[in-house]
């Protein structure tokens, strides 16, 4: 099957993007810019595959997790330790504005594919590297995973009950925004590039951009000497701050972040005498009385549905959300009308529901335009466009370059 290469729609509509990274926050990011239109060659190893392609749950043996992250991307095997593979990556990266990687730094230049080599070819290239370190420093050649970032940033020791042990996510957090940051990065890059007409290197340590999501730590930390508790469901800024369980069995998490949300939500419980108090009129205050302002909303709502608690605070102009599994979340009028879910007919599964790019533009939306591929699907289409002759491809594929 020859997967569309129509472009035009997309914002980085012209933008050739080279993804040979693996799990997780590289291939999200060219996930997202392929997403906004920009066309994604991904390059995988021809006997090892991405990873991910084996992650998370299977439908008749086809993975699910690949069909999203691969979305939009044509799919390429080329052993880049091996000389063919070194001369399909050459080619490759000779036409691309972005190369995304994540081996460990030196591999690519062990391999003679560093970025002097690669800018040797393309001057304008951009060549960002992901991975959990960075490309410097004593831990540079140390394996990184998210969830080491997840460790390291101070999100597992601030996640978790106060009497229990720090807590990890069950996702790829660290990873997913490591790959916004990357995909920010590489846009900048782009940006100066056409300021100066000269591409250059990005530098993503996946212990880093979660490290920026988790507030003032750093900075309370150098002036107080103390460090953020873990409080579960609670916040130390505000209160109340909380899920709470409705009489028919859901969930629904209160949030009173500005202080006239909060006077709105103990008047709606019947409990105007709050917003009396003096220790009322300040979020850190209200905070450490949790208690008893947990133990008024909590009553109130374990009393009512979820329908009927929703509609409530909706009238009054608290704020509320649901708790949702996926089920709630196709089904819900807020996500329809933003358009957040999106059909693809895949080849495999058939019509397929995925979530779509994350923001829309007044012009040029982000198009989903297939699922992901077939390990090394797109191969020989690709080389050909390289100007690779037939007989040329049949020996790489035979000395196992491809």
């Amino acid at each position: 099957m020859t997967v569309s290469r129509d472009l035009s729609a997309g914002a980085l509509a012209g933008l050739r993007v080279v993804d040979a990274s693996t799990l997780f926050a590289g291939p999200m990011a060219a996930m997202h810019l392929g997403d906004m239109g920009a066309e994604v060659i991904k390059v995988e190893h021809p006997a090892k595959p991405d990873p991910s392609r084996t992650h998370g749950v299977a439908k008749d043996g086809v993975n699910l997790w690949w069909k999203t992250l691969g979305r939009n991307k044509r799919t390429v095997t080329a052993d880049l330790a091996s000389e063919g593979g070194r001369e399909v990556f050459l080619a490759l990266a000779a036409t691309a504005d972005v190369v995304i990687e994540n081996f460990r730094p030196g591999t690519l230049e062990r391999w003679g594919l560093g970025y002097e080599e690669l800018a040797a070819r393309n001057p304008r290239l951009v060549l960002a590297r992901v991975t959990g370190f960075g490309q410097l420093g004593p831990y540079r050649t140390r394996p990184g995973f998210g969830t080491l970032a997840e460790a390291m940033s101070g999100f597992a020791a601030t996640t978790g009950e106060p009497d229990g042990p720090p807590t990890l996510p069950p996702f790829g957090l660290a990873d997913g925004v490591a790959s916004l940051a990357t995909a920010f990065a590489i846009m900048v890059a782009l940006s100066t590039r056409e300021q100066r007409g000269q591409g250059q290197l990005v530098d993503v340590a996946i212990i880093e951009p979660i490290l920026a999501m988790l507030g003032p730590q750093i900075t309370r930390w150098d002036q107080l000497r103390t460090v953020q508790p873990r409080t579960g469901n609670r916040s130390t800024n505000n209160a109340p701050r909380n899920t709470y369980r409705t009489c028919d069995g859901h969930w629904v998490a209160v949030s009173t972040s500005a202080q006239s949300v909060a006077e709105r939500v103990v008047r709606l419980v019947g409990r105007p005498d709050l917003a009396e108090q003096p220790w009322f009129a300040s979020g850190a205050d209200r905070a450490r009385h949790a208690d008893e302002l947990d133990e008024a909303v909590g009553a109130w709502i374990a009393q009512r549905t979820r329908e009927e608690v929703v509609a409530a605070f909706e009238e009054a102009q608290a704020a509320i959300a649901p708790i949702y599994d996926a089920a709630d979340i196709v089904a819900d009028p807020q996500f329809r009308a933003l358009g957040t879910i999106h059909e693809i007919t895949d080849p495999e599964l058939g019509p397929t529901l995925v979530q779509g790019p994350l923001f829309r533009l007044s012009g040029n939306d982000g198009v989903i335009r297939f699922t992901g591929r077939p390990h090394g699907a797109d191969t020989d289409e690709v080389l050909d466009e390289l100007g690779f002759a037939r007989e040329r491809i049949a020996e790489l594929r035979a000395e196992g370059a491809v």
